[in-house]
């Protein structure tokens, strides 16, 4: 009897994996999300225009999660600034804190690492260790190449077993691993010594951060590694 191999053609392997992607924004639907320490999607405070969600600045912030929770993933998405703006994206987010709207800070901010977002010109905090695609206060970003302001930058952000990489228009701007020798150091010598419990949770929500500016999102997806 004669066994023919079922090896699937790159086509066809490269549309099972892209069954493996979950989108969270198509460009209209907003199931995927709700704002933080409610249950339904924020309206008003984010909104979706010509294909693209973005803040409200007029809003007291709210900042938007998953309504599913993630282990080890690989994030994709694409982010724009306005002038001076300020945002993030955070992972294994927990809502056990109060919200803090209109103070122009995240929930969690000091419990989470955060991936910075940002409109690296005109924003009054300069510092490149806060500056767009860095580890918020914790790792300067290396080789980034950023759009200009309001153009769509890309980007990916992986975790998986504590491992996280992160690659902004095609470049890994920044690697670490949580809980390795060195970024302990780099804890300890931080803001956030202070906080022993700093990122302890091993999963939990995805975060886009709202923080009073104009940030726009879209095409955005993740899938579980």
């Amino acid at each position: 009897m004669l066994w023919l191999a079922c090896n699937p053609s790159k086509k066809e392997a490269d549309v099972l994996a892209e069954k493996d992607w979950e989108v969270l924004f198509d460009g209209s639907s907003t199931d995927a999300f709700r704002g933080y320490g409610i249950n339904d999607f924020p309206q008003g405070v984010w909104i979706v225009e010509n294909g693209i969600l973005m803040t409200n600045p007029d809003t007291l912030n709210r900042d938007l999660i998953t309504k599913k929770r993630y282990k080890d993933f690989e994030l994709e998405y694409e982010w724009a600034v306005d002038t001076a703006a300020n945002s993030g994206v955070f992972f294994h987010m927990q809502e056990n804190l109060s919200m803090e709207a209109g103070n122009g800070n995240s929930p969690n901010w000091m419990d989470n690492f955060e991936i910075q977002i940002l409109e690296d010109t005109y924003f009054y905090d300069t510092t490149a260790i806060r500056s767009a695609g860095s580890l918020y206060d914790l790792i300067i970003p290396k080789n980034k190449k950023l759009k200009p302001i309001g153009e769509f930058n890309k980007a990916v952000l992986s975790h998986k077993s504590g491992h996280v990489v992160h690659w902004l228009n095609g470049v890994k701007v920044l690697e670490f691993t949580i809980g390795s020798p060195a970024m302990d150091s780099l804890l300890s010598g931080s803001k956030f010594k202070e906080n022993p419990n700093f990122h302890s949770d091993k999963e939990g929500h995805l975060m886009f951060q709202h923080h009073g500016q104009k940030v726009y999102f879209r095409n955005i997806r993740v899938r579980e590694l």
